[in-house]
């Protein structure tokens, strides 16, 4: 789709990018670059990154606030720099929540001026870290209405990954039990939330300062993995393991725990990583077969189903998490916000776990 308006994102620095109906692009706006891999002291905050054309399918996004999600530190870090390095300088940032500023030639599902949230594929190269951002359609959803843009934006990414877990791999249901191993993070507590909500009978572990906020949420049993051992405190076998922290202790007791049929999910799949070492030509056939050994060994041994899983877009979730916010029944609190001017410090404080919860940045 071409301008029909062309314009610098500072002009409408107080009001919508679109005048008398007409739909517009913008041409340059502020955007948070990562022009190499490092600390946060590499991030810069540019006033002229360029905002290309939109694809017939894609939405531009003004967005009012994003999270920091960890996925975010560690590509800043060099996670996936065999996918990222070739391409950089990138925009980081995966959450969003703002308001449709224009929109593809094909889009029906949202319209110019309509409040949404949503979240970036793991591997998009153009982040939500700006005044405006792009997302295809089906990234994006209506936001809650009965929350604010700081709110929504902390929960697309962290629920879809949960959710693609939960619902389209598991397909847990009604009367199921789900085990979550890290259930104190935002990916977490939204499993656990989901569950719930699915009628699932759910036990989490985590750590003591995060008990409280569990059993709030719905799960029967939280158990703290820093005083207790978790296989001997955690009672009966469960039919969805969703393990969020990943480490081979985690991995042996959450397919120890699980019934014969079912399914063990784990977050921290080696697939990136295993790129990184030996480059995508040799290191993504090396996961893939890692991926199908485990398949095998844990199928004949346990009798259960291994699987890595990743967020993914899924217009059909997101608009399910949308009605489960409005229900009531998920959130992710958000600890602390930073404007986006501050995003170096606001990636400092999550280096260092100073702020242990859920940080967004705010754009004016």
């Amino acid at each position: 789709m071409r301008a029909l308006l062309r314009c610098r994102a500072s002009e409408f620095e107080h009001g919508s990018p679109f005048l008398d109906g007409f739909r517009t692009i913008v041409t340059t706006c502020r955007a948070v670059v990562l022009p190499h891999f490092g600390g946060p002291e590499v991030l810069q905050l540019r006033s002229d990154v360029d905002v290309p054309n939109l694809k017939p399918d894609e939405v531009l996004v003004r967005a009012r606030a994003v999270s920091i999600n960890p996925l975010d530190t560690r590509m800043r870090s060099g996670y996936g720099s065999s996918i990222f390095e070739p391409l950089l300088p990138v925009i980081l940032g995966r959450d969003i929540s703002g308001e449709v500023a224009a929109v593809g030639s094909s889009v029906r599902s949202v319209s110019v001026g309509e409040e949404v949230f949503g979240a970036l594929h793991p591997t998009a190269v153009r982040g939500t870290y700006a005044d405006y951002a792009i997302l295809s359609a089906d990234e994006l959803s209506a936001k809650p209405g009965s929350f604010t843009h700081v709110e929504a934006s902390a929960i697309p990414f962290a629920a879809l990954t949960a959710w693609r877990a939960l619902k389209s791999t598991a397909r847990i249901k009604e009367g199921q039990r789900v085990l979550v191993i890290g259930g104190g993070g935002a990916v977490g507590y939204a499993a656990v939330q989901i569950s719930v909500a699915s009628g699932c009978h759910v036990a989490t572990t985590c750590g003591s300062q995060s008990i409280d906020k569990l059993l709030a949420a719905g799960a029967e049993q939280a158990v703290d993995y820093t005083t207790e051992g978790i296989e001997f405190t955690l009672k009966g076998k469960f039919d969805a393991v969703l393990d969020t922290i990943g480490v081979p202790d985690t991995e042996r007791i959450g397919i120890h725990l699980l019934n014969r049929g079912g399914h063990y999910m784990t977050l921290q799949g080696e697939a990136a990583s295993l790129t990184d070492r030996y480059g995508l030509v040799l290191g993504l056939p090396i996961a893939t077969s890692i991926l199908l050994q485990k398949q095998l060994q844990y199928r004949c041994s346990h009798g259960i189903e291994y699987w890595w899983t990743y967020m993914r877009a899924d217009s059909e979730g997101l608009d399910e998490i949308r009605r489960l916010c409005e229900a009531g029944k998920l959130k992710i609190p958000v600890e602390k916000t930073f404007p986006i001017t501050q995003v170096r410090e606001a990636h400092e404080a999550k280096d260092k776990n100073t702020i242990p919860g859920k940080v967004v940045l705010e754009l004016d």
